[in-house]
């Protein structure tokens, strides 16, 4: 064997890049395109990618493996998230994709348990899809509209981003878990740290991270705002594979000796301490000690954040023959079938239900505001990744996040509680002793798609068609917004709201009406004519979901001018033919205000060109001097109005 140079010496991140690369360079920031070997859809985003696939004439996917989830919108209080089911089933008959249904589980443990497989490219309509990264995947999550694109059999397409590379060094000590390493991750870099960036963990300390651990670890990588992150496949990977009877599955993924990495971190896991995030940011991260006493309402542990038999077993053999304290509501929201039945088998869902937990349905639920909403401006202690406010469900909600051992001690103490004060020793879990698989529930692909009739129910509408981006506009600032502005206060998410996914005129009456509850109505006034939105930093941080651009776009926005974007938002803006500009000077952000009118003309031209785009201020006089980031796939996308457009004349030709 020949000795690799310097320059051969890969990391995990540029080896699943490079294997899947079908245009473009490895250069930081340069558009590429890559084969897509898997998608991930859930319910809350999967009908519009479905509706996509229909108006694209899609026959089959193309894809490796397809596979839709039903974890978000379970409540069925009325007909339409079950006829959202009842269409998403048929959706999967007809066009060759497996079929999780509600009782099944969260989509990104699910998908780990029975799907992930090292080497592979992953892309989701969930921004949580990154969680895959645990099993040496390039999981990321995007807009509907592009995993449609993806399940077609076209690439998909992104910026390079730069590798960190983070080394982990020690063992993690008794009370502190994987939901400290990525708080402390927070705490370091904040909700726009990761921006353009995909996150490699390597080094010793991986040896006390299991698979689920990382998993854990790999899925808030999206509350920094990051492409993805990536663990190496070893042999960890492989007892999670053997364990859930898929060892076959395995490759050995791993950086070559000497690797390098574009930027360097490291965390010692032996000297983190439990951390806790107060409301209402992920990134405002602080040692539990140093909160702790304040009463608390409820303390719930679940979601895709902390999805593993072990953030269950142990706060289990934690309150075993304890009582929570009578002021706390302690929800338990198991994350896969396969959990909920081995918490069983082995009693421990006994020992919860006798402390007095609420036991909830596999899904979810509460970390996207569908059900479990706190008492007002009561704490809620959550396992979940995100804490915006009124995310929850409760306008005026104190979210904390934290690890399932915080969360446990907190509902036995009826405060914040650091679990290293408590008086127990700390459980000891194996989960490698006995494991139940189960997957008999999540349907194959149809035998005979040809035969299947997709099921429309009521509240599914046709997808809205858009016109082309004219060459000159001058359109009122309907709204300008600050700094780390949120999928969910564009566009909020929970039980009153999301049921309205697949009808967009409806969905769109609660645009932005977080912030300014008279946008929808002033936004129709302008449908025809266009409107412009101002914002800051890190413009669309959270979640994938691309009602947050399509909605707006409906009630006519045009054009967005931001400081800066958070990566999945941009795209969405992009594929449905919003023109999303940044300042070439940020400081002239503050000389715009709301209801200001600016005037653009030779848009085309300038974004043919890659000039510099004007705007006049009509209020002031001034001229804005604007800026984009835009390949020439993607200005061809803005021009047309929007990829849907583009794929149809791409398909009629």
């Amino acid at each position: 064997m020949t000795k690799q140079t310097k320059s051969q010496q890969r990391n995990v991140a540029t080896k699943l890049i490079e294997s899947h690369l079908v245009s473009g360079k490895l250069k930081p920031g340069e558009e590429i395109g890559l084969r897509i070997d898997q998608t991930l859809t859930q319910d809350a985003t999967g009908t519009l990618v479905m509706l996509e696939l229909e108006a694209m004439g899609l026959d089959q996917v193309k894809t490796e493996l397809s596979a839709q989830y039903v974890d978000h919108n379970l409540l069925q209080t009325d007909h339409r998230n079950p006829d959202d089911h009842v269409f998403l089933r048929s959706a999967c008959e007809r066009f060759g994709i497996w079929f999780s249904p509600a009782g099944s589980g969260v989509s990104h443990p699910v998908h780990m348990e029975r799907f992930g497989k090292p080497g592979k490219t992953l892309l989701g309509s969930d921004s949580h899809t990154c969680a895959a990264g645990s099993l040496g995947m390039l999981a990321m999550g995007a807009g509907g509209l592009s995993v449609a694109m993806a399940m077609c059999g076209e690439p998909f397409y992104l910026n390079m981003p730069r590798v960190m590379g983070v080394k982990l060094t020690g063992r993690l000590p008794d009370w502190v878990s994987a939901k400290d390493v990525i708080l402390e991750m927070l705490r370091r870099h904040g909700v726009k740290g990761g921006a353009g960036k995909i996150i490699e963990y390597y080094g010793p300390g991986l040896k006390g991270l299991s698979a689920m651990d990382r998993h854990v670890i790999a899925n808030m990588g999206q509350e920094m705002g990051h492409t993805a992150t990536v663990f190496p496949a070893d042999d960890l990977v492989r007892d999670f594979l053997r364990q859930q009877q898929r060892e076959t599955d395995f490759q050995r993924l791993e950086a070559d000796a000497g690797a390098t990495y574009d930027l360097h971190d490291e965390i010692d896991l032996g000297q983190l301490e439990p951390l806790i995030a107060l409301p209402s940011s992920p990134d405002k991260v602080f040692p539990v000690r140093e909160v702790a006493g304040e009463p608390i309402y409820q303390a719930y542990i679940g979601s895709s954040a902390n999805p593993g038999l072990r953030d269950f077993a142990i706060p289990a053999m934690m309150v075993k023959g304890r009582q929570v304290h009578e002021r706390v509501s302690f929800d338990i929201n198991p994350t896969s079938r396969q959990v909920l039945e081995n918490l069983v088998e082995l009693g421990h869902l006994t020992n919860l239900l006798s402390a007095g937990a609420r036991l909830h349905q596999t899904g979810c639920n509460g970390c996207i505001g569908m059900g479990q909403a706190p008492a007002t401006d009561q704490i809620s202690l959550r396992t979940v990744p995100r804490n915006f406010a009124g995310r929850s469900g409760t306008s005026e909600d104190r979210v904390c996040l934290c690890s399932p051992e915080t969360a446990a001690a907190s509902a036995l103490t009826g405060v914040i509680t650091d679990p290293r004060d408590l008086e127990m020793s700390y459980p000891v879990f194996d989960e490698r002793s006995t494991f139940y698989v189960e997957d008999r529930n999540i349907r194959p692909p149809a035998k005979h798609p040809e035969l299947s009739v997709v099921e429309k129910g009521p509240n599914i509408s046709t997808l809205p068609s858009f016109d082309s981006l004219p060459d000159a506009l001058e359109a009122p600032v309907l709204l300008k917004v600050g700094d780390d502005v949120s999928t969910d206060d564009i566009l909020p998410a929970g039980s009153r709201i999301l049921p309205f996914r697949s009808n967009i005129p409806a969905i769109s009456e609660f645009t932005y009406t977080r912030l300014d509850p008279s946008f929808p109505e002033r936004a129709k006034q302008h449908q025809a004519s266009g409107s412009v939105i101002v914002g800051g930093d890190n413009y669309g941080q959270g979640s994938s979901r691309e009602h947050a651009a399509l909605a707006p776009r409906y009630l006519g926005v045009r054009v967005v001018i931001a400081k800066s974007y958070s990566r999945i938002h941009w795209q969405n803006l992009c594929s449905f033919g919003v023109l999303p500009l940044k300042f070439v000077a940020p400081e002239t952000f503050d000389n715009i205000e709301q209801g200001d009118e600016l005037a653009f003309e030779g848009l085309l031209e300038a974004l043919e060109a890659g000039d510099s785009i004007i705007a006049r201020n009509n209020r002031t006089g001034e001229h804005h001097e604007l800026t984009h980031d835009l390949s020439d796939r993607q200005v061809r996308m803005i021009k047309e109005g929007g990829l849907l457009n583009m794929m149809r004349q791409a398909l009629a030709a």
